[in-house]
């Protein structure tokens, strides 16, 4: 048997409502002993531990000025591999003088008693987000990209998740997609990097510049930073769950050291007319031909990595200077999990007929997929019809 330990973040409760939940992945079934290592408070106070929603619950008495920090609570039984959780709840605080405000101590960390050794996995990462994943599509040959067309649809499953960001039109030099901001906000994204390498958008030097050349309608435009920097513009649109939306991205012109890039979204509330989210002129740009490097991902922007992502991307496109259009229904999955830098382990990616999708985040679903491996999708075999005269 080895000992496991899991690092949470610092964390006291602040009331008897409050419940901490510490995920950990058991490789095997079988029975594991539960300690909490807390540091010593000067009221008492009671915890009622658990294993996941089980009957099985252990009070835990930590007394006022505890000169003990280890503390056993008990036996669980794990039934099944997979994702499980230590659910802590404040039971009772009690303050031993009229000079103290009764508080519940802080928990430091949770130690597992293995069931085999290494057998238990868990984040040990400072990232409380769910790992984003991506898909990379297989461009044909040495295809010139002048448009980049694709769609996406979020399940209503996941439709609470908020900080969310089912990104559909990624290249080497910006992004496109959609958001979920919080419970009220949803928006449509259209950026553009600048290639002078810095987080502040301020430090851009003016012939690096990312210039705004028209948006459209309501539409939100400014810097970005702390990712690279450049020119953002948004839409706050209240796009819905089960329903498809269309993006279109172009490189419009490429005049010396500078790529103008443009983007368009459509709806299915006005059938499908394209609207202009934002043009960009990129100076200094490495686009000597067109789009490179096209992907899409699925990212969790915020700290509730214990909220369950998930999108569904189909029918990409893209259209040569000539006008050809070649559909891309192969894919290079990556993720930002990883052994060292990220340890989680609920993401993966496939092909459901002719649409990919990606999932992550929940603790829900163990990967289905590896880093670096390929999905192809069923080919729709008609191009969308798209006069680009008209855009």
């Amino acid at each position: 048997m080895n000992e496991e330990e899991e690092e949470i973040v610092q964390k006291t409760l602040a009331s008897n409502q409050e419940t901490l939940k510490i995920y950990f992945y058991p490789q095997q079934k079988g029975e594991m002993e539960v300690q909490v290592n807390i540091k010593p408070n000067a009221t008492a106070s009671e915890f009622k531990i658990g294993l996941d929603e089980s009957s099985q619950v252990y009070e835990l008495y930590i007394p006022a000025n505890a000169t003990n920090e280890n503390y056993k609570v008990g036996k669980f039984n794990i039934t099944a591999p997979g994702y499980h959780y230590i659910k802590i709840k404040g039971a009772s605080k009690h303050k031993t003088s009229s000079n103290l405000v009764a508080s519940y101590p802080e928990i430091v960390s949770i130690k597992v008693d293995a069931i085999t050794p290494n057998e238990i996995k868990y984040n040990k990462s400072v990232h409380l987000a769910a790992p984003s994943t991506h898909l990379r599509y297989q461009v044909p040959g040495d295809s010139v990209v002048k448009w980049f067309y694709t769609e996406v649809l979020v399940p209503k499953e996941v439709e609470n998740s908020i900080h969310a960001y089912y990104e559909t039109n990624g290249f080497h030099s910006g992004y496109g997609g959609i958001q979920i901001n919080n419970e009220l906000e949803r928006r449509f994204i259209f950026s553009i990097w600048s290639l002078f390498k810095t987080d502040n958008p301020k430090e851009i030097p003016s012939q690096f510049a990312v210039n705004l050349k028209s948006k459209g309608k309501q539409v939100s435009s400014g810097d970005f930073g702390n990712e690279g920097s450049g020119g953002h513009s948004h839409l706050v649109y209240p796009w819905k769950v089960n329903t498809t939306y269309r993006f279109l991205s172009g490189v419009k012109s490429i005049v010396g050291d500078s790529a103008t890039y443009i983007g368009y979204y459509a709806s299915p509330e006005d059938n499908y007319t394209w609207h202009l989210l934002s043009e960009w002129t990129q100076n200094k740009t490495d686009t000597k031909t067109g789009f490179k490097n096209l992907y899409a991902f699925v990212e969790n922007f915020g700290n509730n990595g214990d909220d369950y992502f998930k999108a569904y991307y189909g029918n990409q496109w893209i259209v040569t200077p000539s006008g050809n259009w070649v559909e891309l229904s192969q894919a290079k999955f990556t993720t930002t999990a990883h052994p060292q830098k990220h340890q989680r382990f609920d993401y993966g990616a496939g092909a459901e007929g002719n649409l990919f999708y990606m999932y992550s985040g929940g603790f829900k679903h163990l990967k289905n997929i590896d880093a670096g491996d390929f999905i192809t999708r069923k080919l729709n075999g008609k191009h969308p019809t798209i006069d680009f005269t008209k855009l």
